[in-house]
């Protein structure tokens, strides 16, 4: 391909309104040089995305430079996604009839291990252990468009783990402060992690209530599958006048009013 010797004009126009989530215009023009990599690069590792690229003068910025901007500069992560759906919102407004889709998958990274949030386990989809990540995903859609409007990675659960290395190195007292000192701050580290853990029903609501806090989709009704059907999510939608559908498990079993 050719060499990119500077952001496309279409690809910097609609990165112009995030600039507000970034610290410095120098860190931004790396994160706009990077996002016109992944679009145009048909390599899409940072490397790749580095080797295409022309900068003007005799002094180019370091392959690392880009990295710390992108993935370790102190922008505003948190603002990232509220700001996106304020951008769209606009653009989804006199479009007819809208759904707003609450959706999970598990995104593979056999190469990834040490990828925060990677969990080894079973793939009921692909019937075999694997390393994934489990995401819950919302978009936007009518007839004209679709845009993604969160996504969330699932922290992994350790609590089995955590459990037996703390069943297996139990005392029954300390004589040292500095032992005792050690053990309580594993508890304290167990207790944290465990509240923190959230299902990813428990995502989907919490996504649910952002946006309709946020109000920039107030037309739109919800979308998604029973593997996010919850009684919690759905009487929160109704509570604030949304409609939704979703699958309904059938089974012989099921009494309605005990009949």
């Amino acid at each position: 391909m050719l060499p990119i010797v500077g952001v496309p004009e279409t690809i910097r126009r609609g990165l112009a309104p995030y600039r507000e989530v970034f610290c410095r215009d120098a860190g931004f023009e790396h994160v706009s040089r990077y996002m016109t990599g992944l679009l145009l690069s048909p390599n899409k590792t940072l490397q790749g995305l580095y080797d295409v690229q022309v900068w003007a003068g005799d002094h180019a910025p370091s392959r690392r430079a880009m990295h710390a901007a992108v993935f370790e500069a102190g922008w505003d992560t948190e603002a990232l996604m509220p700001r996106h759906r304020a951008v769209i919102a606009p653009e989804h407004r006199g479009r007819g009839r809208e759904v707003l889709s609450l959706d999970w998958t598990y995104a593979h990274h056999e190469r990834g291990p040490k990828i925060w949030g990677i969990n080894k386990a079973w793939d009921h989809v692909e019937k075999r252990l694997a390393l994934y990540q489990t995401v819950v995903t919302a978009v936007i859609t009518n007839r004209g468009c679709l845009d993604g409007v969160e996504v969330v990675v699932q922290q992994p659960s350790v609590y089995e783990e955590e459990m037996a290395y703390l069943r297996e190195t139990t005392q029954e007292s300390y004589e040292q402060m500095a032992r005792a000192q050690g053990r309580l701050l594993e508890l304290l580290h167990h207790l944290i992690h465990r509240r923190a853990y959230k299902k990813r029903t428990e995502i989907a609501l919490a996504i649910a209530q952002q946006l309709e806090e946020e109000g920039h989709f107030p037309q739109a009704n919800y979308a998604f599958d029973n593997g996010l059907l919850t009684l919690d999510l759905t009487r929160f939608l109704e509570r604030v006048g949304k409609h939704w559908v979703s699958e309904v498990e059938c089974s012989r079993h099921i009494q309605w009013y005990g009949q």
